[in-house]
């Protein structure tokens, strides 16, 4: 399966932000580490925000603290704001009208269905965890983006 841009800064900068849990960290610092221009990185930051994944803290330290829960947020739940992740129409003339043509649509709905059953079982946690796993497979952790300052208070 193939995601979109967007879909992916996404995933990165969520991943990002719950790896520093109260910390802040901005759309620049977030695409220094990816290197992803800053201005389509805070179009997906102002998605976020908008959906209530992320809080964007104004100001000389401000940036983006992830609000959501990471053991419940899936990667269905960040992709669906920036995919259409819903069952492909058949075009019923033509090729697809023909038994071959319903049987080849029946499949890639199956795949689809499997692929959205995948994104939905993998939290933010889960997913944070392989990543842990992979830096420490490799013997190096990843550069982390520099977090910008502390947020005093905690849930």
């Amino acid at each position: 399966m193939r995601l979109q841009i967007s879909t992916r800064l996404a995933i990165f900068a969520v991943l990002e932000l719950t790896a520093r849990e109260g910390c802040q960290l901005s759309v620049a610092d977030i695409g220094e580490k990816y290197g992803v221009s800053s201005h389509h990185l805070a179009k997906v930051m102002h998605v976020m925000g908008r959906n209530g994944l992320v809080r964007s803290v104004r100001g000389a330290g401000g940036g983006y603290q992830f609000v959501g829960n990471a053991r419940r947020v899936t990667l269905l739940d960040v992709a669906q704001l920036f995919e259409d992740l819903s069952a492909v129409d058949r075009d019923t003339s033509g090729a697809d009208a023909t038994p071959e043509g319903q049987a080849l649509h029946e499949v890639l709905n199956e795949i689809d269905d499997i692929a959205r059953a995948t994104l939905g079982s993998i939290t933010l946690a889960t997913m944070r965890k392989l990543v842990d796993r992979h830096s420490s497979s490799t013997g190096r952790r990843s550069k982390p983006a520099a977090p910008r300052r502390r947020n005093q208070t905690r849930s």
